[in-house]
């Protein structure tokens, strides 16, 4: 049973006495800059006051209207001296109220209202003969929430299944037969007595004579998959009934044969599904509980894409339509939808859907793999995407925060569990836009860190999953961002193949630390696999149609493209894994043959990190070979057919277009601007030259003064050490790199072959592979010189050792250098006030610790740690080593800024056992290479 609200015991009492007036609060927010004239946009906040004949008073702030009117309700209450917590009403009692609400809603008095259902009745009034007042059953089951709640005190049924309402309004109307004629076969009511004349004068229920049509548009959703969405279009008459026109859409003869959804989108949106109610769900009325699934299964087939839609069993064809009445207006409300608008809501129930219509690139952008910071973030926050996620298919998700801090240390609420539903604000504060319960915004400015669970139910609290990560952070927003975004991300992999095998989900979750209920899970997410079939091989891979476009040789393996090319003067200014690039970019689908094109998607200003997953991959592909300045062309066979016609402005145009099998896209886009991360920004301010250029500077003095004649470079990202090589005479002959991103050796095999062709140095042999430097290759054995800059601290400390193992071990080169950040260094990059879009001027406790250089390292070792590990890999594999660095200086503290050891390979002992190394352990890719003898050979595959 439920209880009663404070608004609803205040109406009870008050009636229409009672004025709520709702004011929105601004308040003051710091900007971190003083003498900025820049307001920032803080949360929308709300107070409420009420008045009373007797007493008027003012609630506090909350982020929801609802949440400050009830607060208002209660205060007024408590100084009143009336105890809300009223009993659970009886079974008998239930019934009385649910009969009293009925016959309300047939008086004078409620048609006046403004009130959604009452413009229902208003317009009932105006049908034709015998029609004239007949409100369909489905109608008041609907749009009354009031008596929806009371039906949900008789049988909490009714919360998963509406239309359960419809067998309690009949019996409701049954008791009132004096006030309410009714049809129990047809489903309808109407009021026996005339309503008084001065009562529909005052309705302003319009006269015949004076009629207006309104052309509407809508979406004919068929039960069958194998039809087509089609948009329709409603002529509805001003003096008309709208119900009476999408039934006759539907092929039905009566209004009350129509069922109607809840609203999709926004709690206020009539973007509702119509429906034809099968006859035997209409009739069968006798069961207080009605197995809706089983009535309607006898007359029609389920209608996944609308059911999908609404969260509902919905059975047969439907209309996807925006009309109806609205709260404080009697004005007919309604707007087109379009097909568009339909293929937007369909890919925004998917994670990365939702991503991509908060960016407004759904065909450019995707689901970010990480969170770094608000500033790069582009888009609905991960916490927003996912609370929206749960809110389109009635789930709730809970947040639970907690604080790392000793728990003697820790305040009693320091772990306290947050609906998404906001808590009150005498209860809870706000920090960095979350509701944050008292106590653990204390422990935030008191230098802990956080970590954050989220578990997931339904509205009867069945469990879904749970996503309960180790990684900790040190700001509580943080913490909740983060998970939020393994569960979206794991959630968006299930929508790109929701027939994955149990077995394969169980693992990808136990990679995320995600636990689920297999029976519940599938049972909320089962019509995801009639809807999103996505075809794989069209959206993960191209044809591979190349052009004599020289840049086309770089396209990466597995990632071909139908054609490439690259215009413009090379700037020299490229992006780096973390930096920021702007382009502007165009997206247009192309009939191959019959030169049509149509424009489909455009930006002119569009930002995204770069190796943060936050585009397709085919567009970073590109943008990673370009330099600023630069314009690419390319294109590539269609992704899965929803995302094209979401993204056209007139998908019914595009429809016979994409039946074609000639069509593609292609993609324009042309690289402004490009923002370094915030380590180079820091080191190039500082240092001069910049730090980067010192460590490669210093690999270069190194690789002279050893005469080698083979070099590998284990890590080379875009090849900025080899490519540095090229500038100064050595002693090198046979050059190689090794890195597990394919965009990043796409960019270096661009510099390098064009450098190549034209130097004049003795290397003759050039080579780039795709791999994992803790994985051995033969190929690399026995080289003279291997370097390793800036590199081991992007992996795990375990993978670091690892590394040094197998190089020294199995790779062997005569000499290792090796270069990482000092972690010392830091506290001077981070005092040099050096602005930057990723500092929070929230953060009171940046002076306190240091940051890492880069959110991507995993590590950054002292002088001591890394001298550690130096010295106890040296020794295990008869090396020397010795300790230098760049940047700063290693005699005064806190030393160099980039660390370095250098091993030198001793003679090998006869207590030494090599182990035996295999000369076809291949497990790189030949991604490119080059030779002197045959300087057009170029990217190659095995």
């Amino acid at each position: 049973m439920t209880t009663f609200t404070p608004k609803a015991i205040v109406h009870k009492r008050f009636g229409s006495s009672a004025c709520y007036e709702v004011e929105e609060v601004h308040e003051s927010t710091q900007n971190g800059c003083p003498g900025l004239a820049i307001m920032q946009k803080g949360p929308c906040l709300y107070r409420c006051t009420l008045q009373l004949p007797e007493v008027t008073v003012v609630s506090g702030i909350f982020k929801k209207k609802k949440d400050a009117e009830q607060s208002a309700a209660e205060l007024a209450l408590e100084k009143l001296g009336i105890n809300p917590a009223t009993k659970s009403p009886s079974l008998q009692e239930a019934w009385d109220a649910l009969v009293a609400r009925v016959s309300f809603l047939f008086s004078d008095e409620f048609l006046s209202t403004l009130h959604p259902l009452s413009g229902h009745f208003r317009a009932a009034l105006q049908r034709d003969g015998d029609l004239s007042g007949q409100i369909p059953a489905s109608v008041i089951a609907i749009f009354d929430a009031t008596l929806c709640n009371m039906c949900k005190s008789l049988d909490p049924k009714v919360e998963s299944n509406p239309f359960l309402v419809i067998p309690y309004v009949v019996r409701a109307a049954a008791r009132l037969s004096e006030l309410i004629s009714t049809s129990e076969e047809e489903l309808w009511f109407r009021r026996r007595n005339p309503y008084a004349p001065e009562t529909v004068e005052s309705s302003s229920i319009q006269q015949l004579g004076s009629t207006e049509i309104f052309s509407i548009e809508a979406i004919n959703v068929p039960s069958s998959l194998e039809k087509t969405v089609e948009r329709v279009i409603l002529n509805v008459s001003s003096s008309g009934y709208f119900l009476d026109v999408i039934a006759k859409q539907l092929g039905l003869s009566k209004a009350s044969d129509v069922l109607i959804s809840r609203p999709m989108g926004k709690a206020s949106s009539e973007t509702r599904l119509y429906f034809a109610a099968p006859k035997q769900y209409l009739l069968d009325m006798s069961s207080d509980l009605l197995n809706a699934k089983e009535a309607c299964n006898s007359e029609g087939s389920l209608n996944a894409r609308a059911s999908y839609l609404s969260g509902q069993d919905i059975y047969g064809d439907a209309i996807l339509a925006s009309i109806g009445y609205t709260w404080r207006s009697k004005d007919l409300f309604y707007e087109d939808v379009t097909l568009q608008s339909y293929h937007r809501m369909v890919i925004g129930k998917t994670p990365g859907g939702i991503y991509k219509l908060s960016r407004g690139a759904i065909l450019a952008a995707e689901l970010p793999l990480a969170f770094t910071t608000n500033a790069k973030w582009k888009g609905s926050f991960p916490r927003e995407m996912l609370c929206t996620f749960c809110r389109q298919r009635r789930l709730e998700p809970v947040f639970s925060p907690q604080s790392t801090l000793e728990e003697s240390s820790m305040s009693p609420k320091s772990h306290k569990k947050l609906k998404v539903t906001d808590l009150p604000v005498k209860e809870a504060q706000y920090a960095n836009g979350c509701v944050v319960a008292a106590g653990v915004k204390d422990s935030v400015e008191s230098g802990g860190s956080f970590r954050c669970e989220v578990k997931i139910v339904s509205k009867f609290q069945d469990f879904i999953l749970e996503c309960s990560p180790k990684d900790s952070f040190k700001k509580q927003s943080d913490s909740i961002q983060n998970v939020s975004l393994k569960v979206l991300l794991w959630l968006n992999a299930y929508f790109r193949d929701p027939t994955v095998p149990l077995e394969r989900l169980n693992a990808s979750a136990d990679g995320l630390n995600i636990r689920f209920d297999p029976q519940n899970f599938i049972k909320v997410f089962m019509l995801c696999q009639h809807i999103h079939n996505v075809r794989h091989n069209e959206t993960e891979e191209g044809k591979s149609v190349c052009s004599n476009s020289m840049n086309v040789s770089y396209a990466l393996p597995g990632r071909e493209f139908r054609s490439l090319n690259i215009e413009g003067p090379d700037s020299g200014v490229t992006p780096s894994n973390g930096s920021l690039s702007s382009v502007s970019y165009s997206v247009s689908l192309v009939t191959e043959g019959e030169h049509m094109k149509e424009l489909l998607e455009s930006s002119d200003d569009f930002e995204f990190e770069i190796a943060s997953g936050a585009v397709i991959p085919h567009l970073e592909t590109v943008v990673m070979q370009m330099t600023v300045g630069q314009s690419a062309f390319f294109s590539m066979d269609l992704p899965h057919q929803e995302l094209i016609l979401a993204a056209a402005d007139d998908s019914a145009r595009m429809l016979p277009l994409l039946s074609s099998k000639t069509c593609f896209l292609e993609y324009t886009i042309t690289l402004l601007q490009v923002t370094e991360p915030l380590e180079d920004r820091m080191e190039q301010a500082l240092f001069s030259p910049p730090l980067s250029k010192q460590r490669v500077e210093y690999a270069v003095q190194s690789i002279k003064e050893s005469c080698a004649t083979t070099l590998v470079d284990f890590g080379c990202g875009s090849g900025s050490l080899l490519d540095s090589l090229l500038n100064y005479p050595t002693s090198l002959e046979k050059i190689a790199g090794v890195d597990i991103s394919q965009k990043s050796l796409t960019r270096a095999a661009k510099i390098l072959h064009s450098k190549l062709d034209a130097s004049m140095s003795a290397i003759n042999s050039a080579v780039l592979y795709d791999g994992s430097i803790t994985a051995f290759d033969s190929r690399l054995s026995g080289f003279d010189i291997g370097t390793c800059l800036e590199v081991i601290e992007h992996m795990e400390e375990d993978q670091a050792s690892e590394f040094g193992n197998v190089v020294l071990s199995l790779f062997r080169p005569r000499v290792l250098i090796v270069s990482t950040p000092n972690y010392e260094y830091n506290v001077i990059l981070q005092k040099s006030n050096l602005s930057s879009q990723e500092d929070d001027p929230e953060d009171k406790n940046q002076a306190q610790s240091c940051k890492f250089r880069n959110h991507d390292h995993k590590f950054e070792w002292t002088r001591e740690q890394f001298n550690c590990w130096a010295t106890e890999l040296a020794t295990r594999h008869n090396c020397s080593v010795e300790f230098s660095g760049v940047g700063g200086s290693g005699d005064t503290e806190p030393g160099f800024a980039s660390q370095i050891a250098v091993f030198r390979r001793g003679p090998v002992r006869q207590e030494d056992v090599l182990p035996e190394v295999s000369d076809m352990e291949h497990p790189y890719k030949v991604i490119w290479e080059w030779s002197s003898n045959d300087s057009s050979r170029s990217a190659v595959t095995n």
